[in-house]
């Protein structure tokens, strides 16, 4: 059964001119689901007799238990959502709320709260890509990570240096990714780009001279972060999280299931699936539309 906000977004993409296996395509439901909600009154949510939940649930607990007895060994953290994608791959089809229901009561995890409040910043369309390195030393490798300000969309690369050769091949990429180039680019301590903080006074930063003119040719210009306030980049900052816990440490556990390992080449054919399929087809949670720059 849908809840009252996926019954407004059904309605909002059909108001938008959207057909319904386009929106059952977008929100992972079924074209028969959005025909049934699309024809009910506004505001109506009706009330259905259900299959007890652990009878829908009981037969891939032990496929749960096992992702997340690697976890625990891999001394890793995967959220109910990466699990919830990886059993409707094998024929789930209860919701994600029966799943949390039965993995609370079960007690198959003590769950990890972040009560952190961030104050939001917002950018016009297209003026600022946020610009991270994300560090997995287990697999010897890096995460180039640029995420626009407005639509939160997202680009990942994985490297295994953070050399600034590199990190000038990763911004090409970025940006041939995004279709475009923006007004500006914002880093924190990133030491291939800032050298000396405050070097010609406060504010006017010594930067790396083969950046700078990299910055100038492409045409964006270079901001940075106030020393101790990453939150200023909050937007990076949280996919970073996302993209720690529901991609690399999910990856890491299923690829250690079929015995292999995580490396370069499968991260990066990977993240790039799930950039398109999951991460950048999230909705905003502001504006309720899906992520785009436009």
């Amino acid at each position: 059964m849908l809840d009252k906000r996926q019954v407004q977004m059904i309605k909002k993409l059909l108001k938008q001119g959207l057909n319904k296996t386009e929106i059952a395509r977008r929100l992972g439901i079924s074209r028969e689901t959005v025909r049934k909600y699309s024809n009910l009154p506004d505001g109506y949510v009706p009330t259905i007799n259900r299959t007890p939940v652990e009878n829908i649930v009981d037969p891939y607990l032990p496929h749960i238990a096992k992702m997340l007895e690697i976890a625990k060994d891999e001394n890793s953290f995967i959220p109910t959502t990466v699990i919830y994608e990886e059993i409707k791959r094998l024929g789930y089809e209860g919701s994600l709320r029966w799943l949390q229901q039965v993995m609370q009561k079960y007690e198959l995890r003590k769950r990890v709260d972040d009560n952190e409040k961030l104050v939001r910043f917002e950018t016009d369309p297209g003026r600022q890509m946020q610009v991270d390195w994300v560090e997995f030393p287990k697999d010897n490798l890096s995460a180039f990570v640029a995420t626009m300000g407005y639509s939160r969309t997202s680009y990942v690369e994985y490297v295994d240096n953070e050399k600034i050769e590199t990190l000038l091949g990763c911004h090409m990429n970025a940006f041939k990714y995004f279709g475009g180039v923006p007004l500006e680019c914002l880093y924190d301590n990133m030491k291939t780009v800032i050298i000396k903080r405050n070097a010609y006074g406060y504010g006017k930063h010594q930067l790396n001279a083969l950046f700078e003119d990299f910055a100038k040719h492409c045409g964006f210009d270079i901001k940075v972060c106030r020393p101790y306030r990453a939150k200023t980049k909050g937007k990076v900052e949280r996919f970073n999280h996302y993209l720690r816990y529901s991609f690399h440490n999910a990856l890491r556990v299923k690829l250690s299931m079929k015995n292999y390992k995580v490396n370069i080449d499968n991260a990066n054919a990977e993240v790039l699936k799930w950039l398109d399929d999951t991460a950048n087809r999230r909705i905003h949670q502001t504006t309720l539309n899906f992520l785009t720059e436009n």
